[in-house]
């Protein structure tokens, strides 16, 4: 083995236990913050199904009316599953990385801490990717778990399993985008201007992200159906319902993995770059 093949051995030890590290501690911080992490989560998509598919369907109004899927209908909650914990795991994956970030960049500044450790700008980006990925993950699986047995009589889900490879190559693409996506808009935003984010882009990103709806079902509105294509949280949301509920009509396998892939790199690349323009700059 070479000089400069043990050195850059060396330097990949070091720069994978610093990362590790710093991992680590973010996972403590979640832990002992779980509480907050899982009221914030679960809270919202729990009582949205409570209401859809218990309270609207007993009361006698149309919020637990059944969707065709051709030969079969298919319940409310089936379509709404697979969409509240896209939901759930975008709004996750976007503040558990822009919320933080925009505050060490600001406030605290306790990013010049993580800045001056002896590794690349570039490793502190990907551990926040990673760890705003694996929030993303967790967040997914609280909300699944809560919403799965939250439903009226004869409003079951019909949920499967047998497609595990599509859901986790969805899961993995998704939590990855999300990450990508908070580590970009934390280094673009102003401190100042976290509500407003709120307002103009997570609020419209779930309301038109086919959470509450199959995409399919957009088609008698054309414009809109072409138009929502640009919401990332269109591809999770059909992603998770053509891998948990393929009876339900859904986009392309094919098409949803190279969106969310190819969008997964173009942001990756695109948070990197603002982060250590920002950082070194």
């Amino acid at each position: 083995m070479t000089a400069p093949t043990i050195a850059a051995s060396g330097a990949f030890r070091g720069y994978a236990h610093t990362f590790t590290a710093m991992l680590a501690r973010d996972m403590r911080v979640m832990r002992r913050e779980l509480f907050s992490f899982l009221a914030r989560t679960v809270l919202q998509p729990v009582l949205f199904i409570f209401v859809f598919a218990v309270v609207l369907p007993k009361i006698g109004f149309g919020g637990g009316q059944s969707f065709d899927a051709g030969a079969r209908a298919e319940t409310f909650s089936t379509i709404l599953v697979p969409g509240l914990v896209a939901s759930g795991m975008v709004m996750q994956g976007v503040f558990a990385v822009t919320t933080p970030l925009v505050m060490e960049l600001s406030y605290t500044r306790e990013i010049d801490d993580r800045v001056l450790s002896p590794v690349p700008v570039w490793v502190v980006a990907a551990e926040k990717i990673v760890s705003g990925a694996i929030q993303s993950l967790l967040a997914a699986a609280a909300v699944f778990l809560a919403v799965l047995f939250v439903h009226g009589p004869g409003e079951a889900p019909d949920i499967g399993f047998g497609r595990w490879p599509l859901l986790i190559a969805v899961l993995v693409l998704s939590a990855l985008l999300t990450a990508a996506l908070g580590l970009f808009i934390g280094t673009v935003l102003p401190p100042h201007q976290l509500s407003t984010m709120f307002a103009i882009f997570i609020v419209p990103l779930m309301m038109l992200g086919c959470v509450y709806y199959p995409w399919a079902a957009l088609a008698p509105l054309r414009w809109l159906q072409i138009t929502v294509l640009a919401n990332p949280l269109v591809y999770v949301s059909e992603g998770l319902r053509g891998a948990l509920s393929p009876a339900v009509p859904h986009m392309p396998e094919v098409v949803v993995l190279a969106v969310l892939a190819g969008a997964t790199l173009v942001v990756g690349a695109l948070a990197l770059r603002t982060f250590i323009r920002r950082l070194v700059g």
